[in-house]
């Protein structure tokens, strides 16, 4: 047994021993399901990233509140570096299941706005996708990064489509909805993973989706109009294909910092870098 693992064993929460495995796939935290007393729990492992502007009270915050709204699973324990929560008996979504469930996500991102603000208490994260990229430039320009000479060509990118927004309400948002961060139980959808949970605009989490999800004009058609409940105008739709466009972008220089700043067992963050870019390189072309 690892000392990490004598840690989580010996976590006062627990009514008795207890039996652990880890939980593959993160690209950020590590993560293990514990097994105690016939239930079992998730145990998510990770400090402050102030380079991803990840800080793990609020992530703890944003959790409590997503339960309290009724998406996100119990959290039955805190303190520094660790967040335990139920666990849930279902699947996390893969890309294809993004576009074929728009008529459930809706709904679960219309709930999201809504209501988990409303649970929200204490100093809440704000996410503005265009000063995340500003920002991920300075720490990808000032590194060996092979990806640093492109930084002019995406800041201009990001100056374009920012100027492409149009006023918005002010809600409270996911801001990483990734496939993986979407479970389907066989009855709900759960939302995971809220790092990035903060206030921001709609439009972010829309397009979020869109290009994680590698929707097509018909999916993004479909999502717009369900979401808003009519016909789009043509400067909010102009307004999301933009968002979609500096959404992929986002992830493709988050894997460029991680790159630089996190070292997760097989996590290929180049890769990852190097998918999101096409995303954007394609987006842009339209």
């Amino acid at each position: 047994m690892t000392d990490l693992e004598r840690r989580i064993a010996g976590l006062t929460c627990w009514r008795g021993p207890v039996k652990m495995a880890p939980l593959l796939g993160g690209l950020t935290n590590l993560s293990y399901v514990v097994e105690d007393a016939g239930e079992k729990f998730v145990v998510r492992i990770g400090d402050d990233i102030p380079v991803h502007h990840v800080f793990r009270d609020r992530e703890r915050a944003a959790s409590i509140a997503a339960h309290a709204a009724g998406l996100s699973p119990e959290v039955v324990h805190t303190e520094a570096g660790i967040l335990v929560m139920r666990h849930v008996d279902g699947r996390t979504f893969a890309e294809a299941d993004l576009r074929a469930n728009i008529p459930r996500l809706v709904p679960l991102l219309r709930k999201c706005h809504r209501s988990v603000g409303t649970h929200f208490a204490g100093p809440p994260n704000f996410f503005w996708v265009f000063h995340v990229i500003r920002d991920y430039a300075r720490t990808i320009a000032g590194s060996a990064s092979p990806f640093a000479v492109d930084v002019p060509r995406f800041l201009e990118a990001n100056r374009v489509l920012e100027a492409a927004q149009v006023p918005m309400p002010i809600v409270f948002g996911h801001h990483d909805l990734l496939p993986g961060n979407v479970m389907d139980d066989g009855s709900r959808l759960w939302l995971i993973d809220w790092e990035y949970g903060g206030f921001g605009t709609s439009l972010f989490d829309l397009a979020n989706l869109s290009a994680n999800g590698a929707f097509g004009d018909a999916e993004d058609e479909a999502l717009l109009d369900a979401y808003f409940e009519g016909k789009v105008p043509a400067d909010l739709r102009r307004a999301f294909q933009a968002m979609k466009a500096a959404s992929a972008l986002r992830e493709a220089m988050w894997a460029m910092v991680s790159d630089i700043h996190l070292q997760i067992p097989g996590a290929d963050y180049k890769a990852h870098a190097r998918d999101y870019l096409q995303r954007f390189e394609e987006l842009m072309a339209r």
